[in-house]
Parts: structure tokens; sequence; C-alpha cells
């Protein structure tokens, strides 16, 4: 199941709406998923059990990191589940 790149549109607190591309990739043999924004900003998420995570030096707030990661838990169920009606 991979993610080749998919963009997502959030809403920010000031009301504007950006998109932000999606990448899935690995990092010292962790799967993580880059987030580029549109201003040039990169923001790495992974997972860790249930919980999405970012990277310490990454300043998301936390209800963004949770709604990408739950887009991404969709897209994942939903690769999975195509995946399984093929076999």
């Amino acid at each position: 199941m991979q993610i080749a790149t998919v963009n997502y549109k959030i809403r920010l607190a000031d009301g504007t709406t950006q998109i932000v591309k999606i990448i899935a990739t690995t990092f010292k043999k962790l799967k993580v998923w880059k987030l580029d924004f549109s201003n040039g900003k990169e923001i790495i998420l992974y997972k860790v059990g249930s919980e999405w995570m970012q990277r310490t030096e990454d300043y998301l707030e936390q209800r963004y990191v949770a709604s990408i990661g739950a887009f991404i838990d969709s897209l994942e169920l939903s690769n999975g589940n195509q995946m399984a009606q093929a076999n």
C-alpha cells in the first residue's frame, strides 16, 4: 500500500485555505509522510501506534497533524480494501 503523491486541502485558523502535497517516503527505514506547503515549508509526519507525530523541529498545530493523519489513514484503508477485493 503506497501513496505516491496526493493533495489535501486544509482551512487555516485565519480562514484561508491551503493545498498541501502529501508524499509517502521513508527516512532511516521508517515510513514517513512529507507535507509540502505552497509557501515552501516542509513538515514530516510519522505514525507511532495509532498516534500521528511530527518531527521536533516542525511546528504544525496538533489538530492539523490529526486531521492530515486521519486523511492518510483513510487512503491506506481504501487502498487496502481495493487490494483485498482484487484477491
